[in-house]
């Protein structure tokens, strides 16, 4: 089968300029908003947000409104319009929308591309596609009802006559437009296209080098450009003398920018020069005096914070039954502390930005998951208005939550309007780890009460962390919660509480976000109950979601239920596919976790062995039910990389601080999982007729839990902190 392809648009593009194309049929459809409409600096999106072209050629085009970082969703997408819309694959493009709010819902996030997009695009395939048979039934004369589409082209009854959509687009371009909430879905029996492994758009052009990321911008006349940030959080430059840095040849100039809060950008001191090298070596030159900011934050200070704020209430969360009477009569209890420190994105392609910004308007180019926040920002930075701010979102290389930020967006527009030239601003790895918004630390103390029976009678989890929601200016508890809230274990009492704790390190969404330390707390403890009860750890766990309960969310009441049925089906087929309870080799053991989040079920084992007192994964067996799958090779992907990406936090993941500054620098401190390291991993994905959900960051809440249970079964030593240290 011959692939689509991919096309990034570089210049803006009207709504005003699709339309007037006079011969392309244009439909508009609406997305619904991002998970992240509520924070109060999001800009407000009109939901008219993507449009169809269908060309006389018969291509189709899907002007998409989401960034694609490696996740896949430049192909997951357009699998959906074309299908509905009947076309055949090797039809359809996709461009890069322009970024404009007032259209297009650009975030990229949450792992909700696919689920918040596939009705909207059903619909909108679906509306063009009648209007494409209506218009065939005009041209022919004749009773709608007799004419039908099928792989962009309509027919007259069997086949008497045809026309191509291209034939039909100047005609159907002016039919009027269905009701997109009643028009016609395809039977879902009949799909051709999605839940078939198709290969990648976007692979072909990043294997031969045309792929443009956010380094390979060029623009004509354009310096580079490294930036001095001050080290030391809330800290800044007290003074500095940049009289070596200008002697590096090379080097056009030295600015010094301002913080800016609403993106919460650093500020900093700006080496401009006429090549990267050149930039990194008038920094090294720079001599700056420091303004250090609050000292007193370190790593050992804040275990200490997190330790106090478990000795008190917290806000109560989830309080179901009488939790407190049933720890006055439990005959036996089990107690535990969970601790995970601060991680890094680690992108692999460090952060930059391109600008230029002139007296009238400024033009960005970006790798960014939400371009609307980087023209809000910069139009804040420069005093543009917003209207006047063109942002191209690039291509990336990952993103996990790193690129939603506007910080380097920001820094770029400012060095460029210094200058006034086109500047990119380049990071090296060490900004990189040292300026991150990392995922927060936390503390969980876990306790359960059997009753005489033996039997969990009550579980209580007290979550302490460094805010996400504290340092954006929203509620504590807002992305701290989940995961621990909708516990899915069968216990007639349960408390659930949270408790922030202040720092100076920035933080904000990291892959999965909450759910990943909230995982890690929830099924080692699952696990240590199961010892304490001398249970196999998978029998307890069918055990404890026993019938078909639905269990509402608690930090988010308006989301989907968790399914316990659908969370059993996953553990049961991870176990069974991982060959649980049948004998390894001398020296190796399984072990088992599942989770539910972002709407999507998943369960994994991990068979690890130890050599030289490190842990080695060789084997991780993963079953997913995220409704239905449009792509079953890109979940699968999304899955080993989300392993990969939790494994890689288990094993090494740490971020300290040190008199208010990150000691890490790049990965000699901060390894990666290597590919020699890398285990086999095999996923299986559930059939399932349900609306697809997100896949990008489920997969990463049960790798390390499954790693430390399979740790405890190998050795008896329960593994409490993360990252492992044997």
């Amino acid at each position: 089968m011959s692939t689509s392809s991919v096309t990034q648009v570089t210049n803006g593009v009207t709504r005003r300029d699709f339309i007037k194309t006079g011969t392309t049929l244009v439909i508009g459809f609406s997305l619904p908003e991002s998970m992240f409409a509520q924070n109060p600096e999001r800009p407000q999106i009109n939901p008219l947000n993507a449009w169809i072209r269908i060309a006389k050629d018969n291509s189709v085009t899907l002007i998409l409104g989401k960034s694609e970082m490696g996740q896949g969703v430049w192909t997951s997408l357009p699998m959906i319009l074309a299908e509905e819309l009947d076309v055949p694959w090797s039809s359809v493009k996709v461009e890069q929308a322009p970024t404009n709010p007032a259209v297009y819902d650009h975030g990229t996030g949450g792992s909700g591309s696919i689920a918040k997009s596939y009705l909207p695009l059903r619909q909108a395939g679906a509306a063009a596609r009648e209007m494409l048979i209506s218009a065939a039934a005009q041209t022919w004369n004749t009773a709608r009802e007799g004419c039908h589409a099928k792989q962009g082209v309509v027919y007259h009854g069997n086949r008497v006559r045809e026309l191509t959509y291209g034939e039909l687009v100047e005609t159907a371009a002016k039919m009027p437009i269905p009701n997109l909430e009643t028009v016609t879905l395809k039977n879902s029996n009949t799909f051709d296209i999605i839940g078939k492994p198709l290969p990648r758009l976007d692979i072909p052009a990043k294997v031969n080098g045309s792929a443009v990321f956010g380094l390979d911008v060029r623009v004509p006349g354009m310096l580079r450009a490294v930036i001095a940030r001050c080290p030391y959080n809330g800290g800044k430059a007290k003074s500095f003398d940049a009289a070596k840095a200008k002697a590096v040849p090379g080097v056009v100039e030295v600015v010094e920018i301002p913080a800016i809060k609403g993106a919460h950008s650093k500020g900093g001191v700006a080496v401009v020069a006429q090549n990267t090298w050149a930039a990194m070596q008038g920094r090294n030159a720079l001599q700056i005096e420091w303004d250090g900011g609050p000292a007193d934050d370190t790593s050992d200070a804040l275990r200490q914070r997190l330790s106090a704020a478990d000795e008190k209430p917290g806000k109560p969360i989830r309080n179901q039954g009488d939790v407190d009477a049933a720890f006055t009569k439990a005959t036996e209890k089990i107690d535990a502390v969970y601790e995970l420190p601060f991680l890094a994105h680690a992108t692999m392609e460090p952060m930059n930005c391109t600008a230029d910004v002139r007296a009238d308007r400024a033009e960005i180019w970006a790798p960014t998951q939400g371009p609307q926040w980087i023209m809000a920002a910069v139009a804040q930075a420069t005093g543009l208005p917003a209207k006047s701010v063109v942002v191209h979102t690039t291509l990336m290389g990952g993103g996990f939550g790193r690129r939603y930020q506007a910080d380097f967006g920001v820094e770029a527009a400012q060095v460029s309007k210094a200058v006034g030239k086109p500047v990119q601003v380049v990071w090296t790895r060490e900004d990189d780890m040292a300026h991150d918004f990392y995922r927060p630390a936390s503390c969980h103390h876990l306790s359960a009460a059997l009753d005489s029976t033996g039997q969990p009678a009550a579980w209580r989890h007290h979550i302490c962390s460094t805010s996400i929601g504290v340092f954006w200016g929203g509620k504590p508890e807002g992305q701290e919660v989940a995961g621990a809230a909708e516990v899915p274990y069968s216990v007639p009492n349960i408390r659930v509480e949270y408790a922030p704790v202040d720092t100076t390190v920035p933080r904000a969404w990291w892959r999965s976000v909450e759910n990943s330390f909230n995982g890690f707390a929830v099924e080692s403890f699952i696990d240590e109950i199961a010892a304490e009860m001398k249970k196999d750890p998978l029998q307890l766990r069918l055990e404890m979601l026993s019938g078909d309960r639905k269990i509402p969310n608690s930090s988010e009441p308006k989301a989907t239920p968790l399914e316990t049925a659908r969370l059993r089906a996953v553990l049961q087929e991870a176990a069974t596919r991982s060959g649980w309870g049948k004998p390894l080799p001398k020296g190796r053991a399984r072990g088992i976790a599942c989770f539910y989040s972002f709407d999507t079920y998943v369960a994994e084992v991990a068979e690890i062995s130890i050599e030289n007192k490190e842990v080695r994964v060789h084997r991780v067996t993963c079953a997913v039910d995220c409704g239905r799958v449009i792509n079953p090779d890109g979940v699968k992907a999304q899955m080993e990389s989300a392993v990969i990406y939790g494994l890689t936090a288990a094993l090494y993941g740490e971020i300290t601080v040190k008199d208010g500054a990150v000691e890490q620098s790049n990965f000699h401190n901060y390894p990666m999982v290597r590919i020699n390291q890398a285990p086999h991993t095999e996923v299986y994905l559930m059939p399932s007729t349900a609306d697809p959900k997100g896949v990008g960051e489920p997969g990463v809440p049960p790798i390390a839990p499954a790693v430390t249970n399979a740790v405890f079964a190998l050795t008896g030593t329960r593994i409490r902190r993360l990252p492992i240290k044997l």
